[in-house]
């Protein structure tokens, strides 16, 4: 994916400026910015759904200038979105909610495939199966996300786009929003674009980091790199109270990591002498 020379205007406002980024195939990218900088503008402008003043973007080695001609449609189907909060249709199930891209997409689909495909996607999210039943309604703003991203993962895609997908959960379900983010990105060779204010995110999950500030992305790079920069915002969102705390959280992570493994280790070896002191001694010639 690649934006080049990006300028986005509302009313006067110039929220980009020559805003360029590259992102790596097989990468979870997460996009930071304070509030204003526009980071979901980027999001929807990379999808098709802000059509920016200038600037030149490329996913999947289509233009994305195409989608607004209305030539490319069927790149759409090679990206899932998850929108803040969901974006679910309230009228519709989980499962009727997850069946809308494949109806659009694939509207040849026989009736019952679609409510398999749409039931094996709700449980790939995390979510039990009878889930696909009930109303959004009927739902936590936890599982709500969580049904959101079994829409955005109807159709197989290649690149997934989540907007503050942990705003509003609580610490235990924000950290399993995390590792189930991780973990599909792995399984399924996922590229992730993932805009979040949520350090623990950033140190958890993400390959590397993108910044938005001065009206452009100013820095990508791993934690290590960025906290290597000396730009002021930069510094006091990595290095703030909130930040100290994110970065001790990992520190704690990798070390149980480091001691787990070493324990593993310990238990092997203790194992492999064990059953060589147990093997019986051989006959005499």
């Amino acid at each position: 994916m690649v934006v080049e020379g990006l300028v986005n205007r509302f009313d006067g406002h110039t929220v980009h400026e020559g805003l360029d980024l590259k992102v790596r195939r097989g990468e979870v990218l997460g996009v930071v910015g304070g509030s204003g900088t526009g980071k979901s503008v980027l999001m929807r402008s990379i999808i098709g759904l802000q059509v920016p003043q200038e600037g030149h973007i490329e996913v999947l080695g289509h233009t994305v200038t195409d989608l607004w001609e209305g030539s490319q449609i069927d790149i759409r189907s090679r990206w899932g979105v998850l929108f803040q909060g969901g974006a679910l249709f309230s009228t519709l199930t989980v499962g009727e909610n997850v069946e809308v891209p494949l109806r659009e997409f694939y509207p040849e689909l026989e009736p019952e495939l679609r409510h398999e495909i749409a039931r094996y996607k709700v449980r790939l999210s995390g979510l039990p199966g009878e889930a696909a039943s009930k109303f959004p309604s009927e739902l936590s703003g936890g599982m709500r996300k969580r049904a959101g991203l079994a829409r955005a993962l109807a159709l197989d895609p290649e690149l997934l786009f989540l907007d503050e997908p942990t705003a509003g959960l609580d610490p235990v379900g924000a950290a399993a929003f995390d590792r189930l983010t991780r973990e599909l990105a792995d399984v399924l060779d996922l590229t992730v674009f993932l805009i979040t204010h949520d350090l623990d995110t950033l140190y958890e999950i993400c390959d590397r980091v993108a910044v938005l500030a001065d009206k452009k992305v100013i820095a990508v790079g791993t934690i290590p790199e960025l906290l290597a920069l000396d730009h002021p915002w930069i510094q006091e969102y990595f290095n703030g109270p909130r930040g100290r705390a994110a970065k001790a959280s990992q520190d704690r992570a990798d070390l149980a990591g480091i001691a787990a493994r070493e324990q593993g280790g310990r238990e092997r070896t203790d194992q492999k002498q064990s059953g060589a002191m147990d093997k019986p001694a051989g006959r005499g010639a």
